[in-house]
């Protein structure tokens, strides 16, 4: 996923990338190393219109936005772009958001279409990017004011980035009025603009890093089959959406109060260096000791991704910032804003559920059932064929009537599948009372030698008058007790390859040969079990799906839990929590508190804005793409981190503990106690990693023993 999320922002950055494949390859960059002026590809670039997409048409811009600049900026901090574009372009906006109506008319056209250059000092005395070639220069005066000047002296500087010049320049003592720009917060467009092109070199370096591990062979095997290159790039991948997402919001913020914008801008400095440092780094790594010689490009991405970081600032400051406002109890809403054209659907929809929040429950869970609003999603009659935009307003307008769903738990997982591949009979007998909520399910998967390699499981399936008889034993199951219905996948053709000859049934857990013992966690609690099946009698019109094919129904399934789980799963502690923790224990203004304060408080604003950012992909109809397994991994080993850091804060209470209902300070043991289940339920840490290696990176699969 892109910073951009709508099918427009995708043209865009194809585009963009078509520009750059044909007028910035990697020759003519290295063959531009050192120099100074104007590049080779600078006509083309000004041509498209490149430099002025921020900028309003009066200006001679494109008339878009910063976000679009970001778009484009991502895609050519890939090449990595060399020369003054990147300067140019910020300078632009700086002009544009704080000249004078005289300073904006006479420079920014110029900017825009090329015929002069532009560089930005972002600190007083500090080194200018670009400055040697620059026409124009805007430099920091101290007092929140920035100078535009023309005929500055500058001192060429040593670059640490190759591909761009930096110079020292002196702030001259006396501006005309006409050339002051005031009122702009410099520090934030240079945070979403630097950010934007470090997002494109990590973006850059993992590919480069991807297709280097398909096809370098060590050891008889390319090295992307092995799981610490697959884990690296899937880590690597991590940081880049991560960063990504952050970037995308410091746009939307820069109009929002300080606060809200502060927040969001902080986040993005603290994750995209970073992000490109890591990316930069990991290239290296995979590559070897090809990739530390001068003549490989993998030198250059690192040396832009660590200049971009030095530019963006202290990523330390930025978690410090952020850590502020979390104490203050500052979030931001991950809330959706839909289009004006959905209001008449918004007032059809108020209509009919202010209709069902004047029934009594029983009634209201009937005509809820009835009416298809438990999973809107699904085809009518079990949903309402809801696209994604009316499923997010039956969710706002239901959460505003104080109606809630009946709470499906487990079903949420079988349902689907049953809509999908049951028979109508199977449908008409399980969803009606399943959707009203009186049937409770649990979920017969996993096994003690058949976790996250389910399709392992030795639970079998033979073939009785009537029916199946099923004997193996379950584990990790939840409900289990309570279920009245489960549904179980096991093996019915041990013959067949491993995927194969795996049917689904479902069970009734009141059936003669059901045994379920409660499994005792490490917390003391019981909210897992062990269930034996012990020739249990499943009739034929149990089995859903086709018999020897019920790894294709399992996967519908289980496709439906992650879902679940990355929305909402969490066994440990959380942010504000923590928040409370450390006020509790007086910690809360420790520096060194603060600062791992502030390093969560980015996780956890991170993977949310990767929820929102999935919904707002669908709602535009592009693909979410990677982000349900990277936002799983990252939310569960945020809930983990979190939860181990409150605990590091106890001190020596940290020897006592308590229930669920004892003080935050007791209970956080209990939370640290839960919180290891939490990367190991729904797939464990290193299963998804292997996961987002090999399903979305490429990389090549484990090989089969």
């Amino acid at each position: 996923m892109a910073i951009g999320l709508t099918e427009e922002h995708e043209a865009l950055a194809a585009s963009v990338r078509g520009f750059a494949a044909r007028h910035i390859t990697p020759q003519q960059v290295r063959a531009g190393l050192g120099d100074e002026g104007r590049p080779e590809y600078w006509a083309a670039l000004a041509g498209q219109g490149l430099l002025g997409l921020h900028l309003a048409e009066e200006h001679g811009g494109q008339g878009y936005g910063l976000l679009e600049q970001a778009v484009a900026l991502e895609e050519l901090g890939r090449c990595p772009v060399p020369g003054p574009y990147t300067p140019t372009v910020l300078a632009a906006a700086v002009v544009a958001a704080g000249g004078t109506g005289k300073a904006r008319a006479e420079i920014l056209p110029a900017l825009s279409d090329g015929s002069r250059t532009a560089a930005i000092g972002l600190v007083p005395d500090g080194p200018v990017l670009g400055a040697a070639e620059a026409d124009v220069l805007v430099l920091p005066l101290g007092d929140g004011r920035w100078a535009i000047v023309e005929d500055a002296e500058v001192t060429p500087l040593e670059s640490l980035d190759l591909t761009r010049s930096v110079g020292a320049v002196v702030a001259p003592g006396d501006v005309p009025e006409e050339r002051l720009v005031t009122g702009v917060d410099v520090r934030a467009l240079a945070v979403v603009l630097l950010g934007a092109e470090a997002c494109g070199v990590a973006g850059r370096a993992l590919d480069d890093a991807v297709a280097y591990a398909k096809t370098r062979e060590q050891f008889g095997r390319p090295i992307g089959q092995f799981q610490g290159v697959k884990h690296k790039c899937a880590r690597m991948l991590i940081a880049l959406e991560r960063a990504r997402a952050a970037v995308w919001d410091a746009v939307r913020a820069l109009e929002e109060p300080d606060q809200q914008r502060a927040y969001a801008l902080g986040v993005a400095a603290a994750l995209a260096g970073d992000a490109a440092v890591q990316c930069a780094e990991g290239n290296i790594q995979v590559h070897g000791g090809i990739g530390y010689t001068y003549e490989h490009d993998a030198h250059l991405l690192y040396r832009r991704a660590l200049s971009l970081r030095a530019l963006i600032g202290r990523a330390a400051q930025a978690r410090a910032e952020v850590a502020a406002l979390a104490v203050e109890g500052v979030r931001r809403p991950m809330s959706i804003e839909l289009p004006d054209e959905v209001e008449p659907l918004r007032e059809r929809v108020r209509a009919q559920v202010a209709e069902l929040a004047a029934l009594e429950p029983v009634e209201q869970r009937a005509a809820m059932a009835e009416g298809g609003w438990v999973v809107p999603h699904l085809p009518k009659p079990w949903g309402r064929d809801a696209a994604p935009f009316e499923q997010i307003v039956i969710q706002q307008e239901l959460k505003a009537a104080g109606v809630r769903p009946v709470p499906l738990m487990i079903a949420a997982w079988a349902v689907p599948s049953i809509v999908q591949y049951g028979t109508p009979e199977q449908q008409e007998r399980f969803l009606p009372p399943t959707l009203r909520g009186e049937i409770v399910w649990c979920q017969l998967f996993s096994e003690p030698g058949a976790g996250s390699d389910l399709a392992g499981l030795a639970t079998r399936a033979e073939r009785v008058e009537g029916g199946w008889e099923i004997t193996g034993q379950k584990i990790w199951t939840s409900l289990a007790r309570e279920a009245q219905w489960g549904i179980c996948v096991a093996r019915t053709d041990p013959d067949r390859p491993k995927h194969d000859g795996i049917t689904y049934f479902l069970v009734d857990m009141a059936s003669l040969g059901v045994e379920v013992r409660p499994l005792r966690e490490c917390t003391g609690d019981a909210v897992f079990n062990e269930v034996f099946l012990d020739g249990v009698f499943v009739p034929d019109e149990l089995v859903v799906g086709p018999v020897n094919e019920g790894w294709r129904v399992a996967r519908n399934t289980l496709a439906n839990e992650r879902v679940g789980l990355t929305s909402s799963f969490q066994l440990g502690g959380d942010l504000p929590k923590l928040v409370r923790l450390a006020t509790e224990l007086g910690l809360a203004d420790d520096p060194v508190v603060r600062a791992e304060l502030g390093r969560l408080a980015c996780d956890e604003h991170a993977f949310a804005l990767l929820g929102l950012r999935a919904t707002l992909k669908q709602l535009s109809g592009t693909d979410p793409g990677a982000t349900a397994n990277v936002r799983k991994l990252v939310a569960m080993e945020h809930g983990q981190q979190v939860t181990e850091y409150g605990f590091t804060l106890l001190g020596d209470e940290g020897v006592l503990t308590g229930g669920w209902k004892s003080d935050l300070r007791r209970r956080w043991t209990r939370y640290l106690l839960a919180s290891r289940a939490m990367s190991i339920g729904g797939g464990t840490t290193e299963v998804n990693l292997n996961v987002i290696g090999e399903r979305i990176l490429g990389l090549p699969r484990d090989p089969v023993t």
